[in-house]
């Protein structure tokens, strides 16, 4: 499971000009879910996004995390994070998950960020979607389960 994690002043998702989605100050989380992904990627990543250490505290360090400045989470999800870009000119999607496993996962990997007392918004699975945020920092870090086992 691959998630881009950005650190947000507000964020949202719109589908057909109707936002479906919205937080404040927290966390926009681009969610892709590959084909050996299993349960225990979605609470691992859930539980590693809601407890890391990437907002400022007083000193100006990043040294809190989304949990303790009672910040928001938005998840899109986006497959094309298992792009392949490797051979030729188009990506490839083959370790991308299937529609109805990445589906189910994508819902774990929600409940799961919900289950750490988080306020959790969600965009809509294969919709397409127009994501709006305004980046705080920038700071946008990318993690990916398989590597952090």
């Amino acid at each position: 499971m691959r998630a881009v994690i950005q650190r947000v002043k507000e964020s949202r998702v719109d589908i057909d000009g109707t936002v479906v989605g919205r937080i404040g100050p927290g966390l926009l989380v681009l969610l892709g879910v590959g084909e050996a992904d299993t349960e225990a990627d979605a609470a691992y990543l859930a539980r590693k996004i809601a407890e890391m250490r990437i907002f400022a505290d007083a000193g100006g360090a990043m040294n809190l995390s989304v949990q303790d400045v009672q910040g928001e989470v938005l998840v899109v999800s986006q497959f094309t994070l298992w792009a392949d870009c490797r051979k030729g000119r188009r990506p490839s999607f083959v370790r991308a998950a299937r529609p109805e496993k990445a589906r189910e996962l994508y819902a774990r990997f929600v409940e799961e960020m919900k289950g750490t007392g988080l306020t959790v918004a969600t965009g809509r699975f294969q919709e397409m979607m127009k994501v709006h945020l305004v980046n705080d920092g920038p700071v946008t870090i990318l993690i990916d389960s398989e590597k952090t086992f």
